[in-house]
């Protein structure tokens, strides 16, 4: 039995689980760094804050990201995780 790959899913249970498998990538991570030197690499992404200033409207947008090894291990087991559901 051949199975098809679905075209609609629910998002937001892809994002959560994208989000709780990154949160428990990092933790693991961050509790073997000790252990292991390779996990304290880490890549910082992302923008500091900008103003945006409209006169009748101000608001401020940024964004940032510290993704290490384990913490793309687990982006990738969340959605594998999403795949299999």
């Amino acid at each position: 039995m051949v199975r098809t790959p679905r075209t609609s899913g629910n998002p937001w249970l892809l994002v959560a689980l994208i989000v709780i498998g990154g949160l428990a990538g990092s933790a693991l991570g961050d509790s073997l760094a000790g252990a292991v030197p390779f996990l304290k690499n880490a890549s910082h992404l992302g923008f500091g804050p900008a103003i945006i200033n409209l006169e009748f409207l101000s608001f401020t947008v940024g964004f940032s990201m510290v993704m290490g090894p384990l913490t793309v291990l687990g982006f990738i087991v969340g959605y594998l995780a999403y795949r299999r559901l």
